[in-house]
């Protein structure tokens, strides 16, 4: 993928999980919402939810029906769905804490860049609006790092980005700059009206299992974005709340993967002593690592700064590369 190559539900436990959440919760029913204007109720009965989660998650996310010209087939020959496609309220995190916006910005530009870096300027803001509709969404994490970030630690990831390598790569500084640009929009206040409650796209050279089950909304550029089916896929439904960043981007990051893609292939894994970070390091970097037992928490500047005192702390500490992990499955490119 990137997950804009195959991107669905992660993780198969937590879908379980949220869906026994909302059984607790709805008696079995009903989820209680709060939409802008009045009162009302979004039906979700849990086994549907379940089963939704199911089909969108595991190894079921990198499960093609066809991949290439066949792909693109199926892709045209499934319809958009004819349902309004409603816009998202804004999600603003300009007086935020410091810390919350600045984590969250490095989450949400590495999303834009490695989903979409040189799609068109509204394929970046779609993908940047579809990682809010997640965060508000109760089947997701309530961060933009956690929504980003979700099954780093599994097989499967919900953007491959996160675990293909890409992380470990020196991103083009021009088109980094340009995904922060449309990242800061979106933490403040910045709406994508085309993609509605969209909460999940892949590229348009892949057709995935589970893709059927949700509502086709729109297509831009290579990118088709989905909603879940009726009510649940609404924007009325989006009645999680925001925590905040708990946790630091770097913490996140799964080490070093091989790559196997779904049709055999293995993908080398570039020496990250040559390949470096992802951009510069930070004062409390070391090599890319974070030393958590100094209490040190996550700063990392973004390619457009600069500064000596970086360089100067990271020509001074000792460096280690992340052992590589055991390898991960990803969709084929």
């Amino acid at each position: 993928m990137t997950l804009s190559r195959n991107f669905g539900l992660g993780r198969r436990n937590f879908g379980f999980a949220v869906a026994a959440l909302l059984g607790a919760v709805v008696g079995g029913t009903t989820l209680p919402i709060q939409p802008d204007a009045a009162s009302a109720t979004v039906t979700i009965a849990p086994a549907v939810a379940a089963s939704l989660m199911a089909a969108t998650s595991g190894q079921h996310l990198v499960e093609n029906r066809a991949i290439g010209d066949q792909a693109k087939l199926i892709n045209a020959a499934m319809p958009f769905s004819g349902a309004p496609v409603l816009a998202s309220r804004p999600f603003d995190l300009s007086n935020s804490d410091p810390l919350d916006r600045r984590r969250a910005l490095l989450c949400m530009t590495q999303a834009v860049y490695y989903e979409a870096g040189f799609e068109s300027l509204e394929g970046r803001q779609a993908v940047a609006q579809v990682v809010i509709n997640r965060l508000r969404h109760p089947a997701f994490p309530k961060s933009v790092c956690g929504v980003v970030y979700q099954g780093a630690r599994d097989p499967v990831c919900q953007f491959s980005f996160v675990c293909d390598g890409s992380l470990y790569r020196r991103p083009a500084l021009h088109a980094w700059k340009e995904a922060e640009q449309v990242a800061a929009a979106a933490l403040d206040g910045f709406v994508d009206r085309s993609v509605g409650a969209a909460t999940h796209y892949h590229a348009d050279y892949v057709a995935p299992y589970w893709a059927p089950r949700l509502a086709k909304i729109v297509q831009i550029g290579a990118h088709i974005f989905y909603r879940w089916p009726g009510a649940w896929g609404s924007t009325a439904a989006f009645t999680g709340r925001y925590i905040g960043e708990p946790a630091d981007p770097l913490s996140l990051r799964p080490p070093l993967r091989q790559a196997v893609l779904t049709d055999g292939s293995v993908v080398p894994v570039e020496d990250p002593a040559l390949a470096g970070p992802p951009i510069p390091r930070a004062e409390n970097d070391v090599g890319g690592l974070l030393d958590t037992t100094k209490g040190w928490t996550l700063n990392i500047p973004m390619p457009s700064e600069s500064g000596s005192a970086t360089k100067s702390v990271a020509d001074h500490q000792q460096t280690k590369a992340p052992e590589p992990a055991a390898p991960v499955v990803l969709a084929a490119r």
